[in-house]
């Protein structure tokens, strides 16, 4: 007994430790991988002490033992995520067995995608900081760094001893160079294609078996390949469908995939009168007349049935339709006066034998009503390598049915699908005789052989040609007496063809009609009956296009192209043609005639031309030879569609014209220019410029039309002193105001003319003109100040943070005119002097030539002046004689303590400003007489606070853009 309790202690004891073991090495940042023998003894312990070591050291029990699903877990699971740099070998180095089985399996004839990547080098420590000691420990140098080449590469070699990874580190140069060439060299073969049974072959590299294993596997097993330790692998399976004779399956297997359930035959259905009445079946008799009872019989193994009243009835073996006969006789006339009426209630079950190549081989209960199709849907189908022509059934040692599925499948003739009996043995041969058939027939598969030997027969498997079948192109490939492969053309449509024997292993192949239409023209682009158009001798383009109607809106009738295919040497060419000269005269020069095979396309005038033309002109530069020039021809200038066009046969000036579209508005009809290229002395390219009438050129004259050569280049110029028509708007009080068109070179005196001159309200004096052109120079004038003043703002915000100067005063009114800067809309006024302009005496310079976009405001007579800036008021007087600069301040209620006295200046009505500064004459006295309409800016005295770069300009600027903003928002 002590004996006993010493041995289990010492289990428990050794349990304990390995589960200690186990589950520290799962704990610590080294993460050991514990031995096979520590898990098993961990997993020896009972669940409940396990659970409580597993809480004891901090790690979920559900880490152990059994999940909640019910399934046991093996191994422990540690989910962590993998640290940069880590070794694929060790990633996922505990998984339960279930993950790996749920992993698709990687198979023959596969393709992969192998990517290799070195681990990056570890990055250097972060700056250390004052007292740590740890970051200076983590500074100091490695005795990687201290190592010479030579201990370097001894390490190296001991590293690779120990099968462990070398470190980025521990690499030379060389050794870089010669890594990222094999990497480069194996990414250079992707994909990599693995043979029939899952070998793959990497350039340099032995036979590596990948078959049966997961992705996660192979990429673990090509990291143990020496000359890829020191890489990380990845490994992706394509999923590329197969093509061609590889895509091929063998035909019929696919029926067995609806299931076992797919044939069984329903126990509801009418029991057929030749069934065989056997022990297990069930009768239900049911009497009715003199007598009214309904009986339950079951046939004994005997063959007879216990009927109450009768006695025993011997019913084995017969059929259904005879023993019911019999049964409703022997009530009739043994009962008197009583009917029966007899069904067959339940149906004995059947255990027959399926064997051979079945799916699943072996022995199977199945109804009585079942077939031979029932049995084999039960077993899982057939295999690929069994047949399905010769389906064997056997019946006490001897053969009683052969079924052929082909004739089920093809011919839905069921007659050889017998009804099996207990003990029938159901067997599946090997395959017979196959043939492949690929290429343009209904059912492109592989075929099993039988009676058929001929290509007809393999076709008429087949379903039959295509309806792009090419019956004279057949290839017939097969492996020869010596084991080559060899192939044989065979033309179908011919008796021979047809007798052709077949071999097991052939591979046929059925070729498909050329998709060129060799008798036929198409119709391509902006037409509403694109398509095909069977040509006949002597063709035309009106044969085609009948009439404009043909053509959708905004087609262009003058240029059609026809692309034309040579049928002998299929060199590309191309001609056009006038659609409307054409429909003037059918059969006429213009009405180009068609050959088979041309393509005629039709442009729509508002879309680009390339997605025609560019192909063309690809097609026609590819077939050009060294010795002859690429047929390009190129016009640019005012012509509605430029570009470059392929040179026809014969091109003439007008010709090109018209590939163009036309004549812009804007061309200039009389003269062009034609720039031709030519090579002197066989070394140097030389531009030959002249002169074209391109009147005379579009009216036909030989002199002026004349041919063109490759890649001349036809310019077509703008018409002089074309423009767009320029406008002027003239608002107030003008005597008809609106929008006049202008001249080139108008005046604006003439303009005014035109519009009856002002109005007796007007007052000239205020008028505003203003000019996109100064308006956009205004806004990037602001901008660009905007820019500078936020620049001198940080730079005065950083100058006080670092100083005892409160600057906060300069800062808040830098930024207030920062903001008034981005908020001020450029006006773009020209000051004028609008009096002197409609003046009789008017001075040449005083008036303006006009430009598209120009806006002239004249204001009625006004009789206000305007104080603006540091005033006690800021507002409008009424005028009065006499009134000066220094008055109408004091009619604000005078200047503020931040008014800036020496620069105190006058705006005018018409824009211009008079500065407050003595040395313009007129001293500092104030006495400035004003007039009606002038304002005066007192501006904000910047020398009182921090002074600030462009503050007087800047203020300038945005109290006069204020003043004329004012007044053109009158109107």
């Amino acid at each position: 007994m002590r004996t006993k309790y010493r041995s289990w202690f010492a289990v428990v004891s050794a349990g304990l430790v390995a589960a200690v073991a186990v589950i520290s090495a799962l704990s610590t940042a080294d993460a050991q991988v514990p031995s096979a023998e520590q898990i098993k003894m961990f997993q020896s312990l009972p669940q409940g002490q396990r659970d409580a070591l597993l809480q004891q050291l901090g790690i979920s029990p559900g880490a152990s033992g059994t999940t909640a699903g019910g399934t046991r877990q093996d191994q422990i699971v540690v989910s962590q995520p993998p640290s940069a740099g880590a070794d694929p070998l060790a990633e996922d180095a505990f998984t339960g067995p279930g993950d790996l089985a749920r992993e698709p399996k990687i198979k023959g004839r596969e393709l992969l995608m192998i990517d290799l990547s070195l681990p990056m080098p570890v990055p250097l420590p972060a700056q250390r900081q004052p007292g740590d000691e740890r970051a200076a420990a983590e500074q100091r140098p490695s005795a990687a760094d201290q190592q010479t080449p030579a201990d370097r590469r001894q390490a190296f070699q001991q590293r690779a001893n120990a099968d462990e990874r070398p470190t980025p580190e521990e690499r030379t140069p060389s050794e870089e160079r010669k890594l990222e060439a094999l990497r480069t060299r194996l990414l250079t073969h992707n994909p990599y294609e693995l043979s029939d049974v899952g070998v793959l072959q990497l350039p340099g590299f032995g036979p590596i078996a990948l078959a049966g294993l997961t992705k996660k596997e192979a990429q673990r097993r090509l990291a143990l390949d020496p000359q890829l330790r020191e890489f990380i692998v990845t490994v992706v399976v394509l999923k590329i469908d197969q093509q061609g004779a590889r895509a091929l399956k063998p035909f019929g297997y696919d029926m067995f995939r609806a299931g076992a359930t797919a044939f069984v035959p329903g126990t509801d259905i009418p029991v057929p009168a030749n069934y065989r009445v056997g022990p297990g079946d069930v009768l239900d008799v049911q009497l009715y007349g003199q007598i009214s009872k309904t009986y339950t019989l079951p046939v004994g193994r005997d063959g007879a049935i216990a009927f109450p009243d009768l006695g025993p009835i011997s019913l084995g073996g017969m059929g259904f339709g005879a023993a019911r006969s019999m049964l409703e006789n022997r009530v009739r006339q043994q009962l008197s006066g009583t009917q029966a009426r007899v069904r067959l209630a339940d149906l004995r079950s059947l255990r027959v034998l399926v064997l051979g190549d079945a799916e699943k081989p072996g022995s199977y209960v199945v109804s009585s009503l079942a077939s031979v199709t029932n049995a084999l849907f039960a077993s899982g189908g057939v295999k690929a390598i069994g047949s399905l022509r010769a389906v064997e059934v056997r019946r006490e040692g001897q053969l009683v049915r052969r079924l052929d599925l082909y004739e089920v499948l093809l011919h839905g003739n069921m007659a050889n699908d017998v009804t099996l009996q207990t003990g029938d043995v159901v067997f599946v041969p090997p395959v017979g005789p196959t043939v492949a058939i690929d290429g343009e027939v209904r059912r492109p598969a592989i075929y099993e052989l039988t009676n058929e030997r001929t290509l007809a027969d393999v076709v008429a498997l087949a379903g039959g040609l295509g309806t792009n079948a090419d019956a004279s192109l057949v290839t017939i490939e097969r492996v020869g007496e010596h084991g080559s492969r060899t192939s044989a053309d065979v033309n179908l449509s011919e008796p021979s063809g047809q007798s052709f024997a077949l071999r097991t292993g052939d591979i046929v192949r059925i070729g498909a009609v050329r998709p060129v239409i060799d008798n036929g023209v198409a119709l391509d682009g902006h037409v509403y009956r694109p398509g095909m158009y069977s040509w006949r001798q002597g063709m035309r383009l009106t044969d085609v296009l009948r009439s404009i109607d043909d053509l959708k809106p905004r087609a262009d009738e003058h240029y059609v192209l026809v692309r034309r295919e040579t049928a002998d040497s299929r060199r590309i060419s191309v001609t056009s043609a006038d659609l409307v000269a054409a429909l003037a005269q059918p059969g006429g020069a213009a009405d180009v005639p068609l050959a088979p095979r041309d393509r005629v396309y039709v442009f729509d005038l508002q879309s680009p031309r390339d997605r025609i033309i560019d192909p063309l002109l690809e097609e026609i530069r590819l077939q050009s030879r060294p010795e002859e020039l690429a047929g390009f021809v190129y016009v640019d200038g005012r012509i509605n569609a430029p570009g470059t066009y392929p040179l026809e046969s014969g091109m003439r000036i007008s010709d090109l014209l018209r590939a163009g579209g036309g004549l812009e508005d804007a061309a200039y009809a009389n003269n062009a220019e034609l720039a031709s290229y030519s090579i002197v002395d066989g070394g140097r390219r030389r531009a030959d410029i002249r002169q074209i009438d391109l009147a005379a050129a579009r009216r036909g004259d030989p002199e002026a039309n004349v041919q063109l050569k490759p890649y001349d280049l036809l310019t077509i110029k703008l018409t002089p002193e074309w423009e767009r028509q320029e406008k002027i708007e003239l608002v107030g009080e003008v005597r008809f105001p609106g929008t006049y068109l202008v001249r080139r070179g108008e005046t604006l005196s003439s303009v005014l003319e035109r519009a009856g001159g002002l109005t007796s309200l007007a007052f000239p004096q205020g008028a505003i003109f203003t000019r996109e052109e100064l308006k956009k120079r205004e806004r990037e004038e602001l901008d660009r100040l905007a820019r500078r003043l936020q620049a001198d703002i940080a730079t005065l915000s950083l100058q006080a943070s670092q100083t005892s100067v409160n600057s906060a005063e300069s800062l808040s009114a830098g930024q207030g005119l920062l903001d008034q800067l981005r908020t001020t809309k450029p006006v773009g006024r020209l000051v004028i002097d609008l009096a002197n302009i409609t003046s009789d005496a008017k001075t040449r310079d005083a008036d303006v030539t006009l430009r598209n976009g120009d806006r002239l405001v004249v204001p009625r007579a006004t009789e206000e002046v305007s104080v603006l800036g540091e005033v006690q008021n800021p507002t409008a007087h009424l005028f009065k004689p006499g009134l000066t600069r220094d008055k109408v301040i004091g009619l604000s209620g005078g200047m503020t303590a931040h008014a800036d006295k020496k620069r105190t200046y006058v705006v005018r009505a018409n824009g211009s400003v008079l500065a407050g500064s003595s040395r313009w004459g007129w001293g500092s006295s104030g006495n400035v007489a004003l007039h009606a309409g002038d304002s005066v800016v007192v501006p904000l005295d910047a020398e009182k606070m921090r002074p600030l770069p462009m503050w007087t300009a800047i203020t300038t600027i945005v109290y006069n853009l204020a003043i004329a903003a004012a007044a053109i928002g009158r109107f």
